[in-house]
Parts: structure tokens; C-alpha cells; sequence
């Protein structure tokens, strides 16, 4: 179902009947979805059951004190715009809703146009959060523009095929190396489709040990393990309305693949320590670096999962196989490092444009970004030479061996790198070190391969 920008999900909880009918009345014809109880027991119900953007709370309810409502319901939605309604507005009463987690409040009676006005308001407030959020995880993972452009024919088709499918609400599948730019390619198709003003949440499978990953994607209630002080709502329910960009999917433990697949097909999932069902309205993207088709022959990854994840699949090339776009993308990161360090530095020599073009580049984009960077940090003069950039990129500069005056994280990252270029996959590399695969995925992060 596709999420028309500016609905809401919205909670209406008063014990009077006409102002429960009225204030719904007023906000479906807005095009919102509504949801109306009479009571605090069945406020908390719904909020278990489904994400609000804003909840309508009066003060007054007939047994109880609305006020003692707004700190759970903002534990089960951090997000929540908790709107107070009172029939004897004071000073006193208006900063006690604040000082509760009251995002404003209004005043019965109330029209039409007032309860319009503040829900656009707030509706508005939310946008600009999600917008926040996204500029902030932008800017902390920047990423070219012209890593989402190409003169490379086949790159193009890809671009136009991402384009394409962003506007649908199909699973995305994005196959490629590490470092090739998945995570940008995800973030260009949320910003391309309907669901562009809600929030896209990023989980990286192996970053996130398989007994946590449960907890981070599902979410999980008070006291549900050792350590659980406090309610976490989970990914799932911070992107309502939005995506939910699952990245190296390959390396998600079985019993998770299941309850992904459940929530995939009906849209439901329950929290750790809980057996309410919720409902999300989720929109999911997959990526992974290793043959899926494999893993599920090898019998670990779900055949079935397989299956709904691989509705449209891309796969994106690796920054050896668009080499026409090297100097293009290495001069972006340039002009962005320059402005982040405060340098002045024009471009490349030759020898630095030869030893970038002509490099094998294993840790693809990821690993330009971070020569580029280093590169940046230490040149002196109006060009990057070859001298600036890493040992491992120029030919003519000798590689570290055993013996050798340097660290051994040195002789790590060089070996590292030297067996990611002689093998095809992260399983035969990771085979060959004699390491996991979420170990050498962790020391390609710190070394930026």
C-alpha cells in the first residue's frame, strides 16, 4: 500500500462519545487514519498495536487523569505529538501536560479549523524531524553525486532500473560487492518514492550480533532479557510509513529469517517479551555481497524468504567494471574533503589519476572515499600526488612484509587487501585468513577496504 505524503495515524482518547465522533470525523475528511478509544486501557492497547504519529488526550476521562497517560504512550513512541484537551485551560495545567510529554494543548470547545491548524502543525513538526534525521545520516554518510550517474552503459540501465522500482512498493533486491554503494543506492530509491517524507532506518545484519539483531529490528519490552531497563520500539516501528533497508541480509540467523518473512507477508511482528501482534506499515529493502542462492542450497538462508526479497534485483557494479567513472567520483570526494579540512587543493597529478584509474580498488567506493580523505588530509601542494595516497593504490612505492619497521595492523590492512583481490567472494577471502566473515567484514570497515 503506498503512503500518501502527509497521513497520519492518529489516537483520539476521550470518554465523551460526540467529541470522539467529531474530532474523527474531522481528521478522516483530512484523509488521516484514526483510531478512537474511551479509556487509558484501550489507549495503551492500540499504541502496542500500531505506531501514532499524534494522540488527542483529554485531561478529564471519566475515572481517571489523562495526564498519567501521556509517559507510557511516549514509552511505547518516542515520536509521538501527544496533543492535551482540557475543558479548563490554566497556566498550571498546560505546563504540567508539557512537563509530561505534552507536545501542545487545546481548549474545549474547539472548532474544526483550530483542530485542522494544529494537526497540521504537528504533522508538519514530524516531517521536519524525519527530514533532520535523514539530512544528519547524510551528511555523516556522504556520498557523490556521481556515484549515482554513470558513462558506463550497464550502470546506466541499472540507474534507470532503480529509478523505475522506486516509485513501486516491490522489495528491492541490491546485489554487489562490499563498499560498491548499496546503502546510497537504498537511500536514493526511499528519496525517490511516495514514502520519501517518512523515515528510512538502516540495519546492518553483521554489525549487530545475531542475539541483538531480534531486539534491534523487532523491538522488545521491559525485562524481556538481562539488560532490558527499559521499552525499545524497534526499527520497524521508528520507519512507519517509511523503509526499512536491511543491509548483508545473507548474514541474518535463520530464526530471524523467519519472523522477517512473517512480517513481510502479513505485516505483523511481535515485540521480545511480549505476545501482542503489531501491525507496521513498512516498505523493505534488502542487500546483500554473498550468493543467496547458495546460502539457501547450503540450507542457511530461507528458501521461501529467497523468494519474496527477490521480487526486482539489481545488481551493482563494482568500481573496477565502471572504470569511466573513477575520476569523476574520486574528484566529489576531493571538492568534499576540501571543504570539511579546509584545503585548497585543485585536483590530481597524473601519477595520482594513473594510479587511480589503473588500481584494482577490492574495497570498491568505500575504499576510494577513504584514500581520497587521507589523500586530502596530507597533501601540501594544489594537487594529490601519488605519494599522497596509500601504499597499497601506487604501484612504484614498496608494500610492507614481515620484518618490515611497521605496525601490524599495517601488515594486517596490506594482507587483508592482498587476499580480497586474488579471491571472488568474502567466504573464500574470509576462509583463506581463517577468520568469520562478520570479523573481516568489521576489519574492512576500520580499514576501509
Amino acid at each position: 500500500m503506498t503512503v500518501p505524503q502527509g497521513i497520519l495515524n492518529i489516537l483520539i482518547v476521550d470518554d465523551e462519545t460526540n467529541i470522539r465522533k467529531t474530532l474523527s470525523y474531522c481528521l478522516e475528511t483530512e484523509g488521516h487514519s484514526v483510531v478512537s478509544v474511551a479509556n487509558s486501557l484501550e489507549a495503551l492497547k492500540e499504541a502496542k498495536r500500531r505506531p501514532f504519529d499524534i494522540a488527542f488526550i483529554d485531561l478529564r476521562l471519566e475515572n481517571e487523569n489523562g495526564m498519567d497517560l501521556i509517559p507510557p504512550l511516549l514509552a511505547e513512541s518516542p515520536w509521538l505529538k501527544v496533543v492535551a484537551i482540557t475543558a479548563n485551560a490554566t497556566i498550571e495545567t498546560a505546563v504540567e501536560a508539557m512537563r509530561r510529554g505534552a507536545a501542545d494543548y487545546i481548549e474545549k470547545p474547539f472548532t474544526s479549523a483550530q483542530v485542522r491548524l494544529l494537526t497540521r502543525t504537528l504533522g508538519h513538526i514530524r516531517d521536519l524531524e524525519n527530514e533532520i534525521t535523514v539530512l544528519k545520516e547524510d551528511r555523516r554518510r556522504f556520498a557523490p553525486e556521481s556515484l549515482l550517474q554513470s558513462n558506463n552503459p550497464k550502470m546506466q540501465r541499472i540507474i534507470e532500473t532503480l529509478h523505475k522500482a522506486a516509485a513501486s512498493e516491490a522489495i528491492i533486491l541490491l546485489r554487489g560487492e562490499s563498499g560498491t554503494g548499496k546503502s546510497v543506492f537504498a537511500r536514493t530509491i526511499h528519496n525517490c518514492s511516495p514514502r520519501a517524507k517518512k523515515p528510512i532506518m538502516i540495519v546492518s545484519c553483521p554489525a549487530v550480533p545475531s542475539e541483538l539483531l531480534e531486539s534491534e529490528l523487532f523491538g522488545h519490552a521491559k525485562g524481556a532479557f538481562t539488560g532490558a531497563v527499559r521499552e525499545n520500539p524497534g526499527r520497524i516501528a521508528a520507519c512507519e510509513g517509511g523503509t526499512l533497508f536491511l543491509d548483508e541480509i545473507g548474514d541474518m540467523a535463520l530464526p530471524i529469517q523467519a519472523k522477517l518473512l512473517r512480517f513481510i507477508q502479513d505485516k505483523e511482528y511481535e515485540r521480545l517479551g511480549e505476545t501482542m501482534s503489531r501491525k507496521a506499515n513498512v516498505r523493505i529493502l534488502t542487500a546483500t555481497n554473498v550468493n543467496l542462492e547458495k546460502r539457501v542450497a547450503e540450507g542457511l538462508f530461507r528458501e521461501d524468504l529467497f523468494y519474496r526479497i527477490n521480487v526486482i534485483s539489481v545488481h551493482v557494479l563494482p568500481l573496477r567494471e565502471r572504470r569511466e567513472d573513477i575520476m569523476t567520483i574520486a574528484d566529489d570526494f576531493c571538492r568534499y574533503f576540501c571543504r570539511t579540512n579546509n584545503k585548497t587543493i585543485i585536483g590530481f597529478d597524473a601519477s595520482a589519476e594513473q594510479a587511480l584509474r589503473t588500481y584494482s580498488w577490492p574495497g570498491n567506493v568505500r575504499e576510494l572515499r577513504n584514500a581520497i580523505e587521507r589523500a586530502v588530509i596530507l597533501g601540501n601542494g594544489d594537487f594529490i600526488t601519488g605519494s599522497d595516497l596509500p601504499e597499497s593504490i601506487v604501484p612504484s612505492m614498496s608494500s610492507p612484509g614481515v620484518g618490515d619497521p611497521v605496525t601490524l595492523s599495517t601488515l594486517e590492512e596490506f594482507h587483508i587487501k592482498r587476499i580480497l583481490q586474488k579471491t571472488s567472494s568474502i567466504q573464500e577471502a574470509a576462509a583463506i585468513l581463517g577468520i568469520d566473515q562478520a570479523t573481516l567484514w568489521r576489519r574492512r570497515k576500520t580499514y576501509g577496504i
